[in-house]
C-alpha cells in the first residue's frame, strides 16, 4: 500500500472519531468542541498512519 493511503485513513478515522466524541456527552456534533476534536483527531490520524506506512 501506498503511504498517502495510510495517511489518508488515518486522517479520515481521526477526524471521524474525534468529531463524534462531544456528542457521547450530549453535545452538538456541530459544535466548537467537536470540531476542534475532529482536528486533533486528524492530526492523530496523519501521525498515526505516517508510524504505520513507516511498518509496512
Amino acid at each position: 500500500m501506498n503511504s498517502k493511503t495510510f495517511i489518508w485513513v488515518g486522517v479520515f478515522l481521526g477526524s471521524t472519531i474525534g468529531g463524534y466524541i462531544p456528542t457521547l456527552w450530549g453535545d452538538s456534533p456541530f459544535s466548537f468542541v467537536s470540531l476542534l476534536l475532529g482536528a486533533v483527531g486528524a492530526f492523530v490520524g496523519i501521525w498515526f498512519g505516517y508510524q504505520l506506512s513507516q511498518r509496512f
